[in-house]
């Protein structure tokens, strides 16, 4: 039997890169996906994707930065699948920018996405979960969140959000048998990371992580899948680097 057979995930941000890599691989371990993105159009190619890969997967489109959007879509998922065990709030919104440059465009947007996309998931996803005998809280994090770099203060602050949430939320939830982990990748190889990159600095990114290459979508999603199962059922309030031991590197 699928590892994941009869459960219900909700991925957001799900129509392309990490994403939707870890909304397949639910899809491919038994779990029924709902794919959530800020077009319907989107969401729904992706999960016409999953199906055509023989998965069960449905598309929704919701802006997660509105509380009332996300609730929506969970409540689109319990009316479709009866349920929801497994949430994974990957979405996320950002621009790579010089600190006096910082907009309040920008800020909000970021903050909306990034960090109360998380908290309206959660507080949506939970009563569910609750009342299914428990679940498993995947948020998307990064080792931005831990580690400094220039151009980054907003990105760094919503991920640093990220395993802070994460840690509060396991404390709160673990008596309704609701296990809240985060992900924390370093440069994954997405089609948009190599877009933004040059050949110079993927090179340099390469050389700085001691495993010797850029992680791939796969990495974060069998990550995830491990949080989702449970394989894991005694872990809750984690926030696990995926990062080919970036983190502990001093630079080359």
């Amino acid at each position: 039997m699928a590892e994941l057979e009869g459960s219900v995930a909700l991925v957001t941000g799900a129509s392309r890169g990490l994403g939707k890599a870890i909304a397949s691989t639910l899809a491919r371990e038994g779990a029924r996906a709902a794919l959530v993105d800020l077009k319907e159009k989107w969401a729904q190619a992706a999960a016409e994707d999953l199906i055509a890969e023989g998965g069960q997967a449905i598309g929704i489109e919701a802006d997660v930065s509105d509380r009332e959007a996300v609730h929506d879509a969970v409540r689109q998922v319990v009316a479709t699948y009866g349920g929801l065990d497994i949430l994974v709030n990957n979405a996320m919104w950002n621009r790579y920018e010089p600190i006096d440059a910082v907009s309040r465009e920008v800020f909000d947007r970021m903050m909306g996405v990034g960090v109360a996309g998380i908290v309206w998931g959660i507080q949506a996803a939970a009563p569910v979960m609750e009342a299914r005998g428990g679940g498993s809280i995947i948020n998307i994090g990064s080792m931005a969140g831990r580690l400094g770099s220039a151009n980054a203060l907003l990105y760094s602050a919503v991920k640093a959000a990220v395993d802070g949430m994460t840690r509060s939320a396991s404390v709160e939830l673990g008596p309704k048998r609701i296990r809240v982990n985060s992900v924390a990748p370093s440069t994954i190889a997405t089609e948009a990371v190599r877009a933004m990159l040059d050949e110079t600095t993927f090179a340099a990114r390469v050389a700085s992580t001691p495993l010797g290459r850029i992680g791939e979508v796969d990495d974060i999603a069998q990550a995830a899948l491990w949080l989702a199962s449970p394989r894991s059922g005694f872990v809750t309030g984690q926030s696990i680097a995926v990062d080919g031991g970036l983190g502990h590197a001093f630079p080359r």
